[in-house]
């Protein structure tokens, strides 16, 4: 049974992974259950509900600090509790070894709200046996778990002190959010608690308004005029040049906009500044995956915030029929996210891409990358050896054109024929030469093993007249497409609401 009189364990600024912090350390020290249930948030980097966490403490002269976290959601069927208490210990415990500390000790959360007519103390009660799990499982790992919380409607409990003077069967009242030293501790050091994951994930989610009908009746437009020319060699190249061309202008019109006060109102602005045809037309694009590798390049500097501001965007207008298509500005707007430091939105927007595509090999390993907290570095320097080769190749066409010109025509006389009378004719032009493949073995197999899996997803392509108010007879699909990277349709099949993440160790 934990002595919540004693020393539980510190918490630093530099525990916390994928925020920006001063380099000086600001200590505080946890001594109760109270002061362990307001950390929670600080250690996330968010607001949980409907998870559980594992946060790791590893001994430094007698204290416990803590280290890496760990977080899934809550199995619906309490027959997965036993199973996933494992995965997740496991998962804490190996990727700390890993990284040369193994944890001493375990601190384990367990958040819900309360059903349709059930109490915060019936929620503690129904959580027990998932509470029970835990701990024997990271026994099992030889770490034991010194403290083990329920947090529900506002209140905590205790499930390793059954003394009702300090941890009563009603349970103690929450703190107000950033009213503890730890909270203005926190402030002080710059690490900001974002909110529920719940409002993140809204951001990314398809629109379920009237407008919908709208966007998806341009998708049907677009579709038409753009998958024909995407299935096509010859055409499909002026598409891809076509659809990073309106990616910048709209890009350009995002970075010019005045600012908005809050995410809601920032992401309405956004809104109102893309069309539906101009959305339609970036998603389809969007598909090809040599075209979404060149837009993946916008990852940092002054292209990186209204990169991500119109993958959301995309990512929203993603409706109807189109769900599927949102794996792309997702996976998008989770690699900006993580590129730029944003770990918590990168893995909910990977989550979120794989739900809408789990064959989507980019947002796979990208999320992979992610939760086993890999340098995004080495992608960075793939992409810009891409953009950097492409570049030259430009470069020396533009060259080697204008050198055939000097020799083909006649100094002075501008398209004469040549000196036997017949017209001059130009040498072939040169092919594009191949795309280097980066620096990095990771990203060189990143790279390779996505262009594998390109496809386009199987869409309806209506007929004439046919539209989201016709309803859905009489469309036809596209022929599958026989190379060229444009990637084929997945399954529906979804990650479970809530997905995973890891921090730190985990």
């Amino acid at each position: 049974m934990t002595n919540h009189g004693e020393t539980t364990g510190s918490f630093d600024n530099d525990d916390v992974t994928g925020c920006d912090v001063p380099a000086t350390t600001h200590r505080v020290t946890l001594r109760t259950p109270a002061e362990l249930a307001d950390a929670l948030p600080y250690l996330l980097g968010h607001r949980p509900e409907d998870s559980i966490v594992l946060a790791a403490l590893h001994d430094r002269a007698g204290r416990g600090r803590f280290g890496g976290r760990a977080r899934l959601g809550i199995p619906a069927n309490p027959d997965d509790w036993e199973s996933v208490a494992g995965q997740l210990a496991h998962g804490l415990v190996r990727g700390s070894e890993r990284r040369g500390a193994r944890p001493e000790q375990i601190v384990a959360y367990v958040c819900q709200e309360p059903r349709e007519g059930e109490t915060g103390q019936q929620v503690m009660q129904r959580l027990r046996p998932l509470a029970h799990h835990l701990r024997l499982q990271c026994g099992l790992l030889d770490v034991p778990v010194i403290e083990a919380l329920c947090i529900s409607d506002g209140r905590f409990w205790s499930y390793c002190c059954d003394n009702p003077a300090c941890c009563p069967a009603e349970g103690l009242p929450m703190g107000l959010p950033g009213t503890s030293v730890l909270a203005a501790a926190a402030t002080y050091a710059g690490i900001q608690v974002r909110g529920t994951l719940r409002e993140l994930r809204a951001r990314l989610r398809p629109w379920e308004t009237a407008a919908a009908l709208e966007q998806e009746a341009a998708l049907d437009a677009s579709s038409m005029a753009l998958v024909p020319r995407m299935l096509d060699d010859t055409s499909r190249v002026g598409v891809a040049d076509e659809t990073v061309e309106l990616a910048r202008h709209v890009m350009s019109r995002l970075a010019d906009a005045p600012p908005a006060s809050g995410a809601f109102m920032a992401d309405l602005r956004d809104d109102g500044l893309l069309s539906h045809d101009e959305a339609a037309t970036l998603i389809l694009g969007l598909q090809d995956r040599t075209t979404r590798d060149r837009a993946a390049e916008w990852m940092e500097g002054d292209e990186a915030a209204p990169a991500l501001r119109l993958w959301r965007a995309l990512a929203r207008r993603c409706v109807g029929s189109y769900g599927e298509h949102a794996a792309a500005p997702l996976t998008l707007a989770g690699w900006v996210a993580w590129s730029t430091g944003d770990d918590l939105e990168a893995r909910e927007a990977l989550a979120m891409a794989l739900g809408a595509d789990p064959t989507y090999l980019f947002a796979r390993l990208l999320h992979q990358a992610v939760n086993e907290g890999l340098d995004p570095e080495s992608i960075r320097r793939c992409l810009r050896a891409e953009r950097d080769g492409r570049a030259r190749t430009a470069a020396e066409r533009l060259s080697e054109a204008r050198g055939a010109e000097g020799l083909d025509t006649p100094q002075g006389t501008e398209g004469a024929d040549d000196v036997d009378g017949s017209p001059a004719v130009a040498g072939p032009r040169p092919r594009r030469s191949e795309l280097p493949a980066g620096n990095g073995d990771k990203s060189r197999s990143l790279k390779a093993q996505e262009a594998r899996k390109s496809a386009l997803p199987r869409r309806r392509v209506p007929t004439a007249g046919t539209g989201p108010g016709n309803g859905r007879s009489g469309g036809t699909h596209p022929p599958a497409a026989a190379k060229g990277g444009v990637r084929r349709g997945a399954s529906r099949r979804g990650v479970a609401p809530g997905g995973s993440e890891t921090k730190g160790d985990a």
